[in-house]
């Protein structure tokens, strides 16, 4: 687990099961689906219900848990749906005075891609002009990020619109 920025710290599974998830003061944002949305929703089988009303993204007090899977297909992450609450959510929970875990399971491509994005596009802590620069900048801070091609795709096509002052 790496802080990137004060009190936004990026990490994987194994950094919130066994540190985060056993202190106070901690807001978390569960990049993944397995197991944190399985285990919220309550669902078996492939997937949760498409008819949900927290298909996509479910929230119990200080954290929020994401339907997000790394895919090749861009189309599967919804910049209105997913992207900008998960954004909402770390805004409050530093506004107020928690420490943020963005976390995924290997802590490689969805939670660093989103917290890449939170400090671009909302911190303005990496350069905004394009994904490219914020990445480089990043990566000097967060080694691991390694972004799956689905997403990092969603982030290119929407880069402009994530960073014209945060919300569309």
């Amino acid at each position: 687990m790496i802080e990137v920025h004060q009190n936004l710290f990026v990490g994987n599974q194994i950094d919130y099961d066994f540190e985060v998830s056993r202190e106070n003061g901690w807001a978390v944002v569960h990049a993944c689906k397995e197991p944190y949305h399985r285990q919220l929703l309550g669902y078996r089988g492939r997937a949760a219900p498409k008819d949900h009303p927290e298909y996509l993204l479910a929230r119990r007090d200080d954290e929020l848990t994401l339907n997000i899977v790394d895919v090749n297909n861009p189309a599967f992450f919804s910049k209105e749906e997913m992207i900008e609450p998960a954004l909402d959510f770390i805004d409050e929970a530093l506004s107020r005075g928690l420490k943020v875990l963005v976390h995924c399971n290997l802590g490689e491509s969805r939670g660093p891609s989103l917290a890449l994005l939170y400090m671009a596009a909302r911190l303005g802590a990496l350069p905004s002009e394009s994904l490219e620069a914020a990445e480089q900048k990043f990566r000097s801070i967060y080694p691991f990020y390694n972004p799956k091609f689905g997403l990092r795709e969603h982030l290119r096509q929407n880069w402009e619109s994530y960073c014209d002052g945060g919300r569309r």
